[in-house]
């Protein structure tokens, strides 16, 4: 591996994760409607990027998204929109919370790197989770794709985020949690992936290390080795 400079980071399931999950949030809207369960969360997350490139903000992916995946599955679009408006009342976007050892890993890595966030999903969404764990004060970039530049992992977002700290593929690792998205898009990008993941089970696609937690990031050599490690 080349002397890193620069790392950057999915957002999330890698540095945060809601206090609620997604699923907990869905099977409430169709409570609070008395609506038997339209569709799976697993179909969400499936049609989740699909439906962030064509929307300009969260309440907006979700109608779109639900009114498709009840029409699907035999139900009237309009119940899957009326879903999504309950799904938008349960929801917070600041009710995320910073996962384990975050706080401690961006602390370090940023005095001696220089980090950006590379994330997929509806800006107005992603930026709220960011702000409501101030995760700017680590952070020099942040890039949300999905709109304005195609999602993950199209490599056009992680050049952007490298091109926006002066950095190179060559200086550059990015971490994430998702093989489809974060490994697959650093690999064609040109740059050392690091994947967060407690199974080895690769599938086609390799990164550079495994950790199996957030945490770990702090034991990889190329850390355990920069001047200001103090471990």
């Amino acid at each position: 591996m080349e002397q890193i400079e620069t790392i950057l980071f999915d957002l999330d399931n890698t540095l945060v994760q809601y206090e609620r999950s997604p699923g907990e949030v869905l099977q409430a809207s169709f409570e609070a409607l008395g609506s038997e369960p339209l569709f799976p969360v697993e179909e969400y997350y499936a049609r989740y990027d699909e439906f962030a490139e064509k929307c300009d903000s969260m309440d907006e992916l979700r109608s779109e998204c639900f009114a498709a995946l009840a029409d699907e599955n035999g139900y009237e679009r309009q119940l899957g929109r009326d879903v999504a408006d309950a799904f938008s009342d349960e929801r917070d976007q600041t009710n995320v919370e910073l996962l384990p050892s975050v706080t401690r890993v961006l602390s370090e890595l940023s005095r001696e790197y220089r980090l950006a966030i590379v994330t997929n999903g509806a800006p107005d969404a992603q930026q709220q989770k960011i702000d409501a764990v101030n995760l700017e004060r680590w952070v020099d970039a942040t890039v949300i794709a999905g709109h304005d530049v195609p999602p993950k992992p199209d490599p056009e977002p992680f050049e952007r985020a490298i091109q926006s700290l002066n950095a190179t593929p060559d200086s550059t690792v990015h971490v994430g949690d998702s093989l489809e998205t974060d490994i697959a898009g650093a690999t064609a990008a040109g740059l050392e992936s690091i994947w967060v993941s407690d199974t080895d089970d690769t599938q086609e696609y390799t990164p550079t290390h495994r950790i199996e937690s957030i945490g770990n990031l702090l034991s990889l050599p190329w850390i355990e080795g920069s001047p200001s490690s103090t471990r």
